[in-house]
């Protein structure tokens, strides 16, 4: 290994040569020492073909025919060593590298990489460098940084360099390393410098590494709390979407639906339909089957919703107890009917490819793209909600009928189907909710039991028909919640919540927003 390192260091310092047949040939076939030493001849030139060559026995994608070797990848046979297509002989078999040889590879291929033109390729070096630091990798990597013109990553090879030392025999060296990386805002160097700390024995080297990690950790404690807010605001977007749905049917219209959590289960097996629909009919446009899956998932809850409505809850209004258990009935019947058309088993909704990865902000701070999309489209969904009932005939017809019906129904609005509407848009608004969570993680039959008394407490905390309460209800609840879980752990963190909810209906039971006007009076 040192012999290969001491090569790269002055690998790069002589014009590079093609790849030749008998180096080929060497490095893939014989003794594992035999082969390293042509790897370590080899790679101290290498060219576009070296590395090419290195990478496929990397892939296990190189056979052997006799003194031949041969690049084989989709069926496709290439010589190493021009780069043409060649056919493969039959009798040809895999070449097999042991564990040793894998690894003399990989560092090759990384320090390879470290020296390349292309600035990504060598940001990729050094994060594989990072990894897995060695002093007896130092030669390569202060020919690297010597070399190096891009800033960002000159600093992670002197992290990298820093990390090498840090397991070095002599005590000068680890202080060194140890003042070196206390400049570090990754998370790997928090991980190396507590694993050097565990297995010092030099009480000065020792104390050196606790200042370091201190200075790490408040480097890092920015970016955890700035994580623990996202994650807050993540799961306060979903008790969001899953609440406005609940302001409706249980604020506006006084419905306790303990079906609730059902009909948003009904909208993530919708966007799971269209899924499938869109893979077996229209592969090319997979990535936009979540755009069709919206309205259909509103669609089909809002459908179940009016029949729910129509077939049950008309003859229940002015009866709680009697709805509470007919709703929880019915809950218990759609689960069933689900499993028996789904299966029992929970089922995989793929994110497309523009909701894959993430946003990274920091070292230890990424922001995936399914919650950014998830939290823009529920608060999208508020907006939408808000217009609605604040501009449309329908939410004029829906607030009329809440605030009093008998007049509603003296000028001549048709209660009842305003009560479907109202319901069917609640129950639809839910189906949205079971989209969005089908995106971040399965769908099965009890999706919507792990919401539904979350939802319950969004809309009672923010006040009782007020859509302002739930936005400030859910956000609040999220991001405590996610705060007091990272100090004390998700259950009790639960259990906090909860109990702070109920102290706090105690001595507000109108909620944080009061209804104003002669209904609050009555």
């Amino acid at each position: 290994m040192l012999r290969l390192l001491l090569l790269l260091a002055a690998a790069f310092s002589v014009q590079a040569h093609a790849l030749t047949a008998a180096e080929a040939t060497a490095i893939a076939i014989g003794e594992p020492d035999a082969r390293i030493e042509a790897l370590n001849k080899a790679v101290a030139t290498a060219d576009d073909r070296t590395t090419a060559f290195l990478q496929a026995l990397g892939d296990d994608a190189v056979k052997a025919a006799g003194d031949k070797v041969f690049i084989v990848r989709d069926g496709q046979g290439v010589d190493p060593v021009s780069g043409a297509p060649v056919q493969v002989p039959a009798d040809a078999e895999d070449v097999v590298s042991n564990n040793r040889m894998r690894g003399e590879i990989d560092t090759a291929l990384a320090a390879i990489k470290l020296f390349s033109p292309d600035a990504n390729l060598r940001a990729e070096a050094v994060a594989a460098l990072q990894k897995e630091p060695d002093e007896s990798k130092l030669p390569m990597i202060e020919k690297a940084y010597a070399a190096e013109k891009v800033d960002a990553i000159k600093e992670q090879l002197a992290l990298v360099r820093a990390a090498a030392l840090l397991g070095s025999s002599d005590k000068a060296k680890r202080l060194e390393a140890a003042r070196l990386l206390s400049g570090s805002r990754s998370p790997t160097t928090k991980t190396l410098l507590l694993e050097r700390l565990r297995d010092e024995s030099e009480a000065d080297v020792k104390h050196a590494l606790q200042l370091s990690l201190r200075q790490v950790d408040s480097a890092l404690a920015w970016g955890d709390r700035l994580a623990q807010v996202f994650s807050g605001i993540s799961l306060g977007s979903i008790l969001l979407l899953v609440a406005l749905g609940l302001a409706i049917t249980y604020g506006l219209m006084g419905v306790i639906n303990m079906a609730h959590g059902e009909l948003m289960m009904i909208g993530a097996y919708a966007t799971y339909v269209v899924q499938g629909v869109f893979r077996s009919w229209f592969p090319g446009a997979f990535d936009w089957y979540l755009v069709a899956a919206v309205p259909v998932a509103f669609a089909a809850s809002a459908l179940v919703g009016a029949i729910l409505e129509r077939g049950v809850i008309r003859f229940l209004y002015g009866r709680p107890l009697e709805t509470l258990l007919a709703t929880w009935g019915i809950s218990l019947m759609l689960m069933q009917l689900v499993r028996t058309v789904f299966g029992a088993q929970n089922v995989a909704v793929e994110n497309p490819r523009w909701m894959s990865g993430g946003v990274v902000l920091m070292d230890n701070l990424q922001l995936p793209w399914n919650r950014i999309v998830i939290v823009g489209f529920a608060f999208a969904v508020l907006f939408g909600m808000a217009f609605l009932i604040a501009r449309t005939r329908l939410g004029l017809f829906v607030r009329g009928v809440t605030q009093n019906r008998p007049i509603a129904s003296c000028m001549g609005v048709n209660t009842a189907r305003v009560d479907t509407y109202a319901f069917a848009l609640g129950s639809g608004i839910a189906g949205l909710a079971g989209c969005a969570l089908s995106q971040i993680g399965n769908v099965g039959p009890d999706l919507g039991q792990a919401y539904i008394v979350d939802s319950f407490m969004v809309v009672v905390l923010g006040g009782v028909g007020q859509l302002a309460g739930t936005v400030y209800a859910a956000l609040g609840l999220g991001i405590l919640n996610k705060f007091i879980e990272g100090w004390a752990g998700a259950v009790l963190a639960k259990i906090a919540v909860l109990v702070l909810i109920v102290v706090f209906i105690q001595k507000r039971p109108q909620g944080l927003f009061a209804v104003k006007g002669r209904s609050a009076e009555a």
